[in-house]
């Protein structure tokens, strides 16, 4: 894998290659400020001009001032989020234009990492504010941000410069059970995955002949010598109807998860096989299809991994004004103990 082929997967070169055979999105080049802030490692504090949700935390701690001696002291700092109301302008107008609720993503990653920190659990975004705080949340962003050309060949030759955007897609409830992963090497379809590899769907196995003939299809018609380069990971996600959506271009390299296959048997040459324990087998006709084949072999998702207790997640965003209160209270208190002990270290 070459820087080369890690910018011809940016969203905005292969959009609009492929804008009729995708979902609908609109794409906003992403300031130098916006980046700085989502690369900040302070206090996760959320910008966005949401002023829907800062008001109802206001009212639900209205009740509790009574209750809480804030304190006075003037070397306590105040954290607030900055503000860009340009480019919140910008994201407001393109998210109404896309229906009001928008999934979001950099030049190649989704927060997909990120969605537990979310009140609903998704990456279905309606401001700025649920944009950043997925964002800010996300390692797969900050990979976007920091090493997009992680695991290149040619790491020794200069990083091709990147102008980084924002995209927002128009929001689609996509069932897991229709994605699918299709690694083409040489311009040639070699393997498709089930995207969810984690979990067992049983129209998989049913539909297994059905799903591979017309993921053949769409590639050879619509994707086939269409795109800049000969290798490449395509996403893609049959409907309810059976029409087939291109979802993501990735680069063909350890970068991009490999799922139910290996990068070693990718990119070995030999043949594959339809089941990876078997081993090489006489060369089939078609690219070889793997999915969950039972319950005994369903996972945990790999994300669960990123994930954080909900009780500081509810800390940082604010959002359990009760348990904001009870920590408040806990620091004073230590921090009274604390004094306590200096007063009498003096007294001795």
């Amino acid at each position: 894998m070459k820087k080369e082929q890690v910018v011809n997967c940016q969203f905005s070169v292969w959009y609009p290659i492929f804008k009729k055979h995708t979902i609908k999105s609109l794409i906003l080049p992403l300031p130098q400020n916006v980046i700085d802030y989502l690369l900040d490692d302070g206090t996760l504090v959320v910008s966005g001009g949401d002023n829907n949700n800062q008001q109802n935390q206001t009212n639900n701690s209205d009740s509790e001032e009574e209750d809480v001696q804030w304190s006075d002291d003037e070397t306590t700092t105040t954290v607030t989020a900055p503000e860009f109301p340009e480019f919140n302008s910008k994201v407001l107008e393109a998210i109404n234009t896309l229906g009001g609720c928008v999934f979001p993503k950099l030049n190649w990653s989704a927060p997909r990492d990120a969605n537990w920190i979310a009140l609903n659990s998704s990456l279905q975004c309606q401001s700025l504010s649920d944009i950043f705080l997925l964002f800010k949340s996300s390692d797969f962003i900050t990979h976007d941000l920091t090493q997009p050309f992680l695991h290149s060949s040619d790491e020794d030759s200069p990083n091709p410069a990147i102008n980084y955007e924002l995209v927002l897609r128009k929001w689609s409830e996509l069932l897991p059970g229709g994605e699918f992963r299709c690694f083409i090497k040489e311009n040639k379809l070699i393997g498709i995955s089930q995207r969810d590899y984690t979990q067992y769907y049983h129209h998989i196995s049913k539909q297994e002949a059905q799903i591979c003939h017309s993921i053949q299809e769409f590639f050879s018609q619509h994707v086939q010598y269409h795109f800049l380069d000969e290798d490449f990971v395509l996403d893609v996600y049959i409907d309810s109807w059976g029409k087939v959506w291109l979802i993501d271009l990735n680069p063909f390299g350890e970068v991009t998860d490999s799922l139910l296959f290996t990068w070693e048997e990718l990119t070995s040459g030999n043949s594959l096989s339809a089941n990876q324990e078997q081993g090489d087998t006489a060369q089939q006709e078609g690219p070889v299809f793997r999915y969950t084949t039972s319950d005994v072999t369903v996972q945990p998702s790999p994300c669960l991994s990123y994930r954080i207790p909900r009780d500081f997640v509810d800390l940082s965003t604010g959002e359990d004004a009760y348990k904001l209160i009870d920590f408040l209270k806990l620091k004073k208190r230590q921090q009274e103990d604390s004094e306590e002990e200096v007063d009498e270290e003096v007294r001795q």
